[in-house]
């Protein structure tokens, strides 16, 4: 409501409203996409939206609006309840854990709305929550008719839109609109008085808002030439002083409330009847501070108007207004009182100063709006709310309280994925567990937090965990989550017995208790307790006790680790068809989970099945976004999924750019990840080529006798060695890595759903072949073909049948040779149409080997065409230099192909680099 002149007219926005005229057009023929408008306040966003909004409709396109809210105290995802209940669809599927399926719904329901603009107003206030929907559902419109405009303040260095706004900028088909202050010419246009133009410039800087306030001043006489307003509350104060008492209480009142508030709200307020409160609004409407949105629904005209009714407002009035709008609200007046929590607590903490009766009801029901927030899955929210609520009168506290309160923080935070500030409140709801006695109450302080590779968490972690195990009090399912807790300290310590047997007393004191919380936990630590193939069918089953748990329970949680378990089990049996299968049900317990962790582990899973089957694009697509999702959070494991799933990749299409940063720099992971880290890196630096590098990564791992391996990564670490020594020609460790793996025959090299490594007839194979034990060779790699077919590992498969065919060319027995050309022909078609970069040179150079060049069947002019193919000339290069036409030499390269037994040009080039033409 900003760029305009006093009757209402747009000013000065004439490129802006063509730019957003041709976005819509182009979105009306089914090029959909994001629109970021953005600028200072009162610059005019709004009004420009309101605009285009008001031109779509008169072209028949539907309008939708959601708006966030100025005080930021509303439910998550706000704006895009706004928006489905405008397009008709049902809210009611934001609520619980199945409203983060709304990313998926929004899409859909946006796309199948027809021709749409879709205004989010103020972006800049909605939670991280909202904008995530909105950066998907950017991508959603993109073949849409739909068109998504965002307006939003010029944003600081805080808050969820910094940083949020360069991935929305980059949506695909995204537009930044960044709109600037008017000039004199458009000030001019908005003035009666041309005398004022350099006046009110100077004065405003252009900015919309200000000259139009000014304008109206000047326009209604409480404008004074010689003495002007220093700002917009000026001038909004000078509107107010015209205002009579009933209406100076109403717009008071309003002005606490929010910028949007209703009229049933107002009247219970106020205690006066809405046909008493109906003529009262009139008159502010007249005087330009508000403005109807619909029925009983009213607005300020902006943000700052707001701002100067309540800076106008003294002391002693804003507190009883607080009061009279927080028990309006509590009366249910304002709407459902569950999608008021936070506003109402907001009010009541603004007399939190003033009484211990508003202190306790500010704290009651901060409280409430924060694990009401957690609930919906907006622990960001949560956690600014439970700080507000310690906050509030801390002295005056009682520790047991406190400890519950700063327990529940530290829940908040550790969804956020802020481990470090979860740490924190744990050890601070210990400390007032402790000063209250409560033993109970520690218990729940240590089960804030879980174990990662982190010294300094599981430290906290392991002190609260021991302390309160020490009390024979504790009851059977807080014992059992702490007995879990116990396990994975242990795994993280690399202490297996310790995991193994904590990890079964939890399991059986939980099943005992039929506590269904500690089953969950006692079911997790089992999990982690039962580690490579002696382990695979324990955790097989306990995939199958976790999703049965969930579908009894409803918990996303507990879905998601039953299907990311059964995921990785079926990896590790090499059963990746079914493995892919299953990721719809994953995804689906994501969803409904939201948060950056469950989102990786579905990136990663997903990257590992890809790289299994062979969809290499696919594969780092995945595992990229859950790299960029998780690195903030938990940058270790993240960095360390990542690193593998790119080693895997680099085996079979060479080292990719997003690797780069692992080639050049050494990072010191956590000291239980150092060996496998200083192997993996010897592997790719190996897959680039950097062989005197790999090796002295390789030497720092130690000899193998002394080396300490990840529970979960030693066979997959054996196997990557394997590779390494038998490339490095260490044929004494090859040998002794030979024999761990022997005893493995008929399973699959898999690393813990992070990448896939193939059948172990394969690592088997090729290091009987770097041995010079050639039968042995075939026999393994003929297995790992067959093997890696059953898989529905295709790379693999081309990997064996290229080492097969070496194997029987070297070894030269009866029969070797047809068998080896069969093999690579195989190898050649997969090579080629799965874009294995990092073997075609293998491939064809043992098809030069392999197929003898036959000198004698071409004719001079194939000699010819075969000569310059090799110099790389084109058809068209070939038929110009040799004076013949283009399909004569089509001909002919195709003749060349048939007589010397190739399949492509390149084949050709290589053939007469050997010197095949005489």
């Amino acid at each position: 409501m900003t760029s305009t002149s006093v009757d209402g007219a747009l000013v000065g926005r004439d490129r802006e409203l063509a730019l957003l005229a041709g976005w819509l057009d182009a979105a009306r023929a089914g090029a959909g996409r994001l629109v970021l408008c953005g600028g200072e306040p009162g610059i005019g966003k709004t009004r420009l939206a309101q605009e285009v909004a008001g031109r779509a409709l008169a072209r028949g396109v539907a309008v939708v609006w959601g708006r966030c809210a100025e005080d930021g105290e509303v439910p998550a995802l706000w704006p895009w309840r706004q928006v489905l209940r405008g397009l008709g669809s049902d809210a009611g599927l934001l609520e619980g854990e199945e409203r983060f399926r709304v990313v998926e719904d929004v899409g859909t329901a946006l796309c199948d709305a027809g021709e749409l603009l879709v205004v989010l107003d103020d972006v800049h206030r909605g939670d991280e929550a909202s904008l995530h929907v909105l950066r998907h559902a950017a991508t959603a419109v993109t073949g849409a008719r739909v068109l998504l405009l965002a307006t939003y303040r010029d944003v600081g260095p805080d808050g969820p839109l910094s940083r949020m706004l360069p991935d929305l900028a980059g949506a695909p088909g995204a537009e930044r609109l960044d709109l600037r202050g008017f000039g004199a010419d458009e000030v001019r246009a908005q003035l009666a008085d041309d005398e004022l133009v350099d006046t009110v410039l100077e004065l405003t800087g252009g900015n919309p808002l200000f000259v139009r306030e000014i304008a109206r001043a000047v326009a209604d006489g409480t404008w004074r030439p010689g003495r002007p307003p220093r700002s917009v509350l000026d001038v909004v104060g000078a509107r107010l002083d015209r205002l009579g008492p009933d209406a100076r209480r109403l717009v008071a009142t309003a002005a606490i409330a929010g910028r949007d508030f209703s009229l049933g709200l107002l009247a219970v307020a106020l205690g006066e009847p809405r046909t008493a409160c109906l003529p009262v609004l009139d008159e502010v409407r007249a005087h330009g501070l508000v403005e109807e949105t619909g029925a009983g629904s009213y607005r300020f005209v902006h943000a700052l108007t707001r701002d100067a009714v309540e800076a106008a407002t003294p002391t002693g009035e804003r507190l009883a207004r607080h009061r009279a709008v927080a028990e309006a609200l509590e009366a249910g007046a304002g709407g459902v009182v569950a999608d008021r929590l936070a506003d109402v607590a907001r009010h009541w903490r603004e007399l939190a100063h003033h009484g211990e009766g508003p202190r306790a009801r500010a704290r009651a029901w901060t409280v409430r709006a924060a694990a009401d927030a957690v609930d919906r899955l907006a622990p960001e929210d949560g956690v600014r709310l439970y700080r507000a609520a310690l906050a509030i009168d801390p002295a005056g506290l009682p520790d047991g309280e406190r400890s519950v309160l700063l327990a529940a923080l530290g829940r908040a935070a550790h969804a956020v994925g802020d481990v470090a500030a979860a740490a924190e409140a744990a050890a601070r709801a210990g400390d007032a567990a402790r000063a209250a006695d409560r033993s109970d109450l520690l218990a729940e302080a240590a089960l804030v937090l879980e174990a990662v590779p982190d010294p300094a968490v599981d430290a906290v972690l392991g002190g609260l965990v021991e302390e309160a195990l020490a009390d024979p009090s504790i009851d059977d399912p807080l014992r059992a989550r702490l007995l879990a807790a116990r396990s994975q300290l242990a795994f993280y310590d690399g202490d297996q017995d310790r995991c193994a047997t904590a990890s079964r007393e939890a399991l059986a004191l939980a099943r005992r208790s039929g506590d269904d919380e500690a089953l969950s936990a006692a079911l997790r630590a089992r999990h982690e307790a039962c580690p490579g193939p002696a382990g695979h069918d324990e955790r097989a089953g306990l995939a199958t006790e976790m999703i049965a748990l969930a579908r009894r329970t409803g918990r996303a949680r507990s879905a998601m680790w039953g299907e990311l378990w059964r995921v990785d089990t079926l990896v590790e049996a090499g059963r990746l068809r079914e493995a892919q299968d299953e990721l719809a049900a994953l995804e689906i317990a994501v969803a409904r989970l939201g948060g950056p962790v469950p989102a990786w582990h579905l990136a990663r899973a997903s990257a590992c099945v890809a790289q299994g089957q062979g969809r290499f694009e696919d594969a780092a697509t995945s595992a990229r976004r859950g790299f960029e999702r998780m690195r903030a959070v938990e940058p270790a494991p993240a960095s360390g999924a990542f690193l593998g799933l790119q080693i895997a990749l680099a085996r079979h299409v060479g080292v990719r750019p997003e690797a780069q940063p692992f080639l050049e720099q050494s990072f010191d992971p956590p000291p239980r990840f150092r060996t496998q880290y200083r192997i993996a890196r010897a592997a790719l630096l190996l897959a680039a080529g950097r062989r005197d590098e790999a090796a002295a990564s390789f030497r720092q791992a130690g000899p193998l006798a002394t080396w300490s391996l990840p529970v979960f990564f030693v066979v997959s670490m054996h196997a990557s060695a394997a590779v390494i020594c038998g490339a490095l020609g260490l044929h004494d460790d090859l040998a002794v890595l030979t024999a761990r793996l022997e005893p493995l025959r008929g399973r699959y090299v898999a690393g813990t759903g992070v990448f896939f490594l193939g059948p172990v007839e394969l690592a088997l194979g090729r290091a009987a072949l770097d041995l010079g034990r050639l039968d042995d060779a075939v026999d393994d790699l003929t297995a790992a073909v067959a093997s890696a077919d059953r898989a529905g590992a295709p790379a693999f498969a081309a990997e064996a049948q290229v080492l097969l065919a070496s194997a029987c060319h070297e070894r030269g027995a009866p029969g070797d040779h047809e068998r080896a050309v069969a093999a690579l022909g195989d190898a050649e078609r997969l090579v080629g149409a799965l874009g294995m970069a990092a073997w075609s040179e293998r491939v064809t150079a043992l098809a030069g080997r392999l197929r003898p060049a036959r000198r004698h069947d071409l004719s001079r002019r194939e000699v010819e065409v075969a000569a310059l193919v090799g110099e790389g000339l084109s058809n068209r290069e070939i038929a110009s230099r040799l004076v013949l036409s283009e399909r004569t030499v089509e001909s002919h390269v195709q003749h060349v192909l048939a007589k010397l037994g190739l399949r492509s040009r390149s084949q050709v080039a290589a053939w007469v680099a050997r010197g095949g033409i005489p």
